[in-house]
């Protein structure tokens, strides 16, 4: 992981106290460079100091516009469920204002996540490409490449990590640039920091919802998504091509039935063939999956189409992984 960066005057400079946060700045700039191995404990030293003389003063944070520093982080407290986010959220910030970038370290880190950092687009850019995340907060305003253009680089080499644009932008134009550039979220400054941890959590409980329904399962048949690799029963089921994705879309349906224009339409999109392949295929598909047990799963609804259940399912679709 690099090395947190901390926080000095920048663009949200805090006042100084007889020149203390000046020291406190070269001590925390030494330590990040790794240069003065005593700087750690004399900069809690000095901050200790600094907020003793100034108790309302929180050093490293952004100053809100009405002029009141934010509060410190709670305790970490108990998700939505027991279940709702089983490890602690890795993100990546992409933030120039040190300052800011220091409070997202001091909240986040203190209520159990990890975090990693980048000053520029650029840098971001290829953490984000050569590392994984959870997700990324990332500023509009970024030295080398701003953040629509990090995000659309982004979605261009095919990373779906969830994004969430930080800006100070607040403007429609600007939030419907984000988006369409492949931000899954959008907050503006001033914000609560509470808001954006559960804005966070919300995209990293989606994303590995997503993850988790790589595998579909219908009674005793399951199919890996990323594999492609069919099984029953323990054994596996050996599938072409095409019977694969007819497979993919009767389990993704399950247990309703999928009518034959969209099974035509996920072989062969707006062109299907002439004559009734789509028999040939599902033949195929039942000789591969249902021949060789006593229960049939693949079933035929004349004038419909065609769906896959546990007979006498009815309720539930396909479970996801």
């Amino acid at each position: 992981m690099h090395a947190r960066p901390l926080a000095s005057a920048t663009r949200d400079p805090v006042p100084s106290l007889d020149g203390g946060e000046d020291r406190l700045g070269c001590i925390e700039a030494r330590l990040s460079a790794g240069t003065f191995p005593g700087a750690r404990q004399d900069a809690t030293r000095l901050r200790s100091r600094l907020q003793r003389r100034a108790p309302g003063l929180i050093l490293g944070s952004p100053i809100d516009r009405h002029g009141a520093a934010a509060a410190r982080a709670p305790a970490r407290r108990p998700l939505y469920s027991p279940d709702a986010l089983d490890t602690s959220m890795r993100l990546l910030v992409v933030e120039d204002n040190r300052n800011l970038m220091a409070n997202l370290f001091d909240y986040f880190e203190a209520r159990g996540h990890e975090l990693d950092a980048a000053p520029d687009g650029v840098t971001g850019l290829h953490l984000a490409v050569t590392q994984a995340f959870d997700a990324i907060v990332l500023d509009w305003m970024l030295p080398r490449m701003d953040g629509p253009a990090v995000v659309g680089a982004l979605r261009e080499a095919g990373r779906d990590v969830p994004v969430l644009m930080l800006t100070a932008r607040d403007e429609l134009p600007d939030k419907i640039t984000g988006f369409r550039a492949g931000a899954d979220d959008y907050l503006t400054k001033p914000f609560e920091l509470a808001e954006l941890e559960i804005r966070l959590e919300a995209l990293v409980l989606r994303a590995r919802g997503r993850a988790r329904r790589r595998v579909l399962e219908v009674g005793d048949l399951r199919l890996d998504l990323d594999t492609l690799e069919a099984t029953r029963g323990g054994h596996a089921v050996h599938l072409y091509p095409a019977c694969r994705k007819l497979l993919a879309a009767l389990m993704e349906a399950s247990p309703a039935a999928v009518s034959r224009e969209r099974l035509e339409h996920a072989l062969w999109g707006d062109e299907p063939p002439d004559g009734d392949m789509l028999r040939s295929h599902v033949y195929e598909l039942r000789r591969s999956v249902d021949g060789p047990f006593d229960t049939k799963l693949i079933q035929t609804l004349p004038r419909v189409g065609y769906r896959i259940a546990v007979p006498g399912d009815s309720g539930e679709a396909a479970h996801g992984r």
